[in-house]
């Protein structure tokens, strides 16, 4: 597990580990207003022992909201309570980056201002499922296809998103282009069924991705950008039929412009980390999601083999927000969250303590020890 407990330096990251806290929708915005909720601040601060911090996904604009207690970066009340959560972070001592999100198909008009249509780039609708909304579960619409003008301002929009997340006091932003939202729906071959520059090809499904990443880049810095993706994930009903050649060609293209670093989650056939270090020279923080979800080991391997140079994990950081300080420490970790997930206030969210304070670790129910070996 030493792999993972040694700083990491590269470029604006100075890392005091190599344990990155992956992004995860909490739900705890105030949903009228998108300012980050009042315990957000504590509920970062605790985990600043992390190497890296990636906030949940923050909306870029009023149609990139996926659902209740979302927060966003569009607002001075949205940027005002990120900065209480990032000065909070920084007197923990940690660094943080905020994860810029649009959801595109996978919300509901119930979510979004006027009742309007959810956007993508073709009228491809999720069929057999449904999405939470504040009137519980629903079927999901047919979204509506984007003009090529509304597409321009969807990529100004990441980028005035980044820079409210730097006036904000972040370190950085990640623009989540995974997990089938409207950056992955852009790449996929099944929801992006464009004629026009946008799609018809793989040069064309990766426009929209290449073009919001140079647009953020150029706004806050590239070494201040960070791009999380997954390649070859079913997740939301995508289809990519020819993954590798898809995302080498993206990474190829993303390579020169010295991002901050390249995030990949792997959760499908291909192996997508392994493939893609060969062709990224700057930092990757990988996250397994599948077969087997990301374990502390799992990732202190991949350090340890080259493929990686900071782990992301997730749901383990809910419960055990000191989860760096109890790998080195060998403290049994309590098991993943099982309830208290979304929504809600400071159950769930705040009241896990940190190992330090004695009772309330062990006694998890689902703790498990961590191998002293690995």
């Amino acid at each position: 597990m030493r792999e993972l407990l040694e700083p990491y330096r590269a470029g604006r990251l100075e890392l005091a580990n190599r344990v990155a806290m992956a992004p995860m929708t909490r739900g705890r915005a105030d949903d009228a207003t998108g300012v980050p909720s009042p315990y957000a601040a504590t509920y970062y601060r605790q985990r600043a022992g992390a190497g890296l911090l990636i906030t949940e996904g923050v909306y870029v604009n009023a149609l990139a909201k996926g659902g209740p207690g979302i927060p966003g970066l569009v607002t001075d009340a949205q940027t005002r309570g990120w900065r209480e959560v990032t000065d909070a972070v920084h007197a923990g001592g940690g660094t943080i980056f905020a994860q810029l999100w649009h959801v595109g198909r996978m919300t509901h008009p119930l979510t979004l201002p006027d009742g309007e249509l959810p956007v993508a780039p073709s009228a491809v609708a999720i069929e057999g499922s449904r999405i939470f909304t504040r009137d519980g579960l629903l079927d999901h619409v047919t979204p509506r296809e984007l003009t090529a003008r509304e597409i321009d301002a969807t990529i100004r929009d990441f980028a005035s998103a980044a820079r409210r997340a730097i006036e904000a006091g972040f370190d950085g932003v990640e623009i989540h282009g995974a997990n089938g939202y409207l950056v992955q729906q852009f790449i996929a071959d099944n929801t992006n069924l464009r004629t026009d520059g946008y799609g018809g090809s793989v040069t064309g499904r990766l426009r929209f991705a290449t073009e919001i990443v140079e647009a953020v880049a150029a706004e806050v810095g590239a070494d201040r950008v960070g791009l999380r993706i997954s390649p070859d994930n079913a997740e939301n009903q995508l289809a990519e039929t020819d993954a590798r050649t898809t995302y080498r060609t993206l990474v190829d293209a993303l390579e020169p412009l010295g991002l901050a670093y390249l995030h990949v989650l792997e959760n499908g056939a291909y192996g997508a980390i392994a493939d893609l270090r060969t062709r990224w020279s700057g930092t990757l923080v990988a996250n397994t999601n599948g077969p087997v979800p990301s374990s502390p080991a799992a990732g202190a391997r991949l350090v340890r083999d080259g493929h990686a140079d900071v782990i992301a994990l997730g749901r383990l950081f809910m419960t055990n927000p000191d989860l760096p300080a109890r790998l080195a420490a060998g403290i049994p970790l309590a098991g993943p969250p099982t309830e208290n997930l979304y929504g809600g206030g400071a159950e769930g969210y705040i009241d896990y303590p940190p190992a330090t304070d004695g009772p309330g670790v062990a006694a998890t129910p689902a703790a498990q020890v961590v191998p002293a070996a690995a």
